[in-house]
């Protein structure tokens, strides 16, 4: 518990205390009034001075104006009956500030813990980077840290930049970025992420990113920016508790009001304004809206939190909201369902041998970095002459150009080849076929073929399972490499050879039909699909910063099984918020009534402001539990 909370649970125990005291000690007159106006001053000195600062900057309409007219005009009422001869009741008022302050407290716990989970998160971010200068290690800030620089990182220190490890092994604990608990082994030439802690041994890592660009920056700036973005349901609740608060005051007003004035004007009967007085402080303390304005904010904000601790980073709770509304999920293929790690399974067809013609593919694609290039140069495995390539031309879609030697090395798929006359050897391998052609002589083609990720089939039945059944598949894939994916995932529709206008074009066509739709991507050429899409999900451990910034979630360990996860979240964070309206509306609904036609009383007022906060507090802490979905 911080200070603030300290203070307040302190309070609460002394005013119970002293209240329960008093109910035995007998005591009458002014010296039971100054008795009981200490506890109240214990308990209602915040709430009193809250209601007038709103009142002095012309925002009267809160729950402490509600609270703090409800409770003073039943003191008043209670000394205007020992006035008059008859026991007057304080309890009722100091009961009202007492429960509404335990509704409070509850309240900032609820927070609080939500709050743990973006602090752990929050925690990711390095204070230091080491830097060896004239043999000696020096700790500076990481904003001043280069592109290039080597740095040092220790065991237990965290990682403060992105960069490829070139001087030793360790393992990584990535469990904030992630939400995974098993420790990930890294060794030379593998890619590490900010954010992540060095368990054991020394790491020396060259710099690939800015401070401003790392991964650990890029998270705290979504996780900082998400509760600024409100929900449908925040804001209707905002603009309520806006029209609601000042029409049940002025509703008080005329419950206390015209009741007794018809009774003597028309009906000549005694006005009995104690009774209807009481009966509008009633009605006022049964009206407080607190329980809708605190907890629904509160669910979305668990939700995130209970999220960004299992890996998933949602940008705002109006994307959760959109969320649990989504009908439609469409994926790319590579890197989202498969690895994206390609490999080269066989060599087909081939005039030249098999080595040469790697070579020269390896060679054509040698400035790319596009997994199919980057499968070809580990299968070459030896160190590429770049000097022996000049004019590259990357035709979008469909393949490369490049003078090799001197030749002419054109390498991509079929529609390349017969672009520029070349009759391709048709293969009935599964896979992405590599065609080479030297000077328009057609030399063989390569098999390289993706691996589907372990986690995708339990993904799609998952997601099958929360009630989306319209499940599609793009890729820039041949049509029969496409097949194969789709039908071992049981997914029923894709569309395959798609260049990246053509997704654009695809997921408008879907969205069209007017069915809230999410899509899952990661490479660059996403971008502006998942800024499309109603819902944008990036793949952020291996995805591109363009493809995570145009994303509304984030998957921080590029797991296609916390789609359904995030789906499954959105869905309890919506349904509690359902429940919370429902139950607190209805609760006070007819309370409402029963209090205006002196039923229910300050007590069953206090149980339909302060309970049902309370209650539906409760119900908001749900969202944060999030490990069983």
């Amino acid at each position: 518990m911080n200070k603030k909370q300290k203070k307040t649970l302190i309070k609460i125990i002394i005013a119970s205390i002293l209240l329960i005291g008093l109910y035995f000690i007998p005591i009458k007159g002014m010296i039971r009034f100054f008795a009981y106006m200490i506890p109240y001053y214990i308990i209602g000195n915040d709430i009193i001075k809250k209601a007038y600062k709103g009142i002095i900057n012309l925002k009267p309409f809160d729950e402490s104006l509600l609270m703090a007219v409800a409770t003073l005009g039943a003191i008043i009422l209670a000394i205007y009956n020992e006035a008059h001869g008859q026991a007057g009741d304080y309890v009722e008022a100091i009961a009202v500030m007492l429960f509404y302050q335990i509704g409070e407290f509850f309240q900032s716990i609820a927070v609080a813990k939500s709050r743990k989970n973006i602090a752990e998160l929050m925690d990711i971010r390095p204070d230091y980077a080491n830097i060896e200068i004239n043999g000696q290690i020096q700790k500076i800030n990481p904003d001043e840290v280069k592109i290039g620089d080597v740095i040092i990182v220790t065991a237990g220190e965290k990682v403060p930049l992105d960069g490829i490890i070139i001087e030793g092994s360790s393992s990584l604990n990535t469990s904030a970025l992630t939400g995974e608990s098993i420790p990930r082994a890294v060794n030379v030439n593998d890619e590490i992420i900010s954010g992540s802690i060095n368990l054991n041994g020394l790491l020396k890592v060259k710099v690939t990113k800015s401070f401003g660009d790392s991964t650990v920056s890029k998270v705290l700036e979504l996780v900082e920016n998400a509760s600024s973005k409100k929900s449908k349901s925040e804001n209707f609740i905002t603009k309520f508790a806006r029209v609601y608060t000042p029409f049940v005051v002025f509703s008080a007003l005329a419950l206390a009001i015209f009741p007794p004035v018809i009774r003597v004007l028309f009906l000549d009967m005694p006005a009995q304004w104690s009774i209807w007085i009481y009966r509008a402080l009633t009605f006022l303390v049964i009206s407080c809206p607190c329980a809708l304005v605190v907890s629904i904010p509160l669910t979305f904000f668990a939700g995130i939190g209970g999220a960004s601790r299992a890996g998933i980073l949602i940008k705002g709770s109006n994307y959760l909201e959109t969320l649990s509304k989504v009908k439609t999920i469409v994926f790319d293929k590579t890197g989202t369902l498969t690895k994206g790690i390609f490999e080269v399974n066989a060599i087909h067809h081939n005039k030249i041998e098999e080595e040469k013609l790697i070579e020269y593919a390896a060679l054509a694609e040698s400035a790319s970095t596009h997994p199919i290039a980057v499968s070809l140069k580990k299968a070459y495995n030896k160190k590429l002459d770049l000097s022996r390539v000049k004019d590259i031309q990357e035709i979008s879609g469909n393949g490369i150009i490049a003078q090799i030697d001197g030749s002419e090395v054109i390498a991509g798929n079929e529609k390349i080849m017969e672009k520029y006359g070349i009759e391709p050897i048709k293969c009935h391998s599964m896979g992405t076929i590599i065609h080479v052609a030297i000077n328009k002589d057609y030399m063989g083609h390569i098999v390289i073929s993706d691996v589907i990720k372990p986690e995708s089939e339990s993904a799609i039945e998952e997601l099958k399972k929360s009630g989306i059944k319209n499940l599609i598949m793009l890729t820039g894939d041949l049509k029969n490499v496409a097949q194969e994916v789709a039908q071992k995932l049981k997914i029923e529709k894709f569309y395959a050879e798609l260049l990246p206008n053509d997704k654009l074009k695809k997921v408008e066509e879907i969205i069209n039909n007017k069915n809230i739709t999410a899509f899952a991507g990661d490479g660059i050429n996403d971008a502006p699909v998942l800024s499309r899409a109603d819902i944008g999900i990036a793949m952020g451990a291996m995805g591109s910063d363009a493809a995570i910034e145009a994303a509304d979630v984030v998957l921080m360990d590029d797991n296609p099984l916390k789609i359904a996860s995030a789906i499954k979240i959105s869905k309890k964070c919506l349904n509690i918020v359902k429940q919370n309206i429902l139950f607190a509306l209805g609760v006070k609904f007819i309370c409402l009534i029963l209090g205006a036609i002196g039923i229910a009383n300050m007590w069953a007022a206090v149980f339909a402001d302060v309970g049902v906060m309370i209650i539906c507090i409760l119900n908001s802490f749900r969202a944060l539990f999030t490990k069983n979905l």
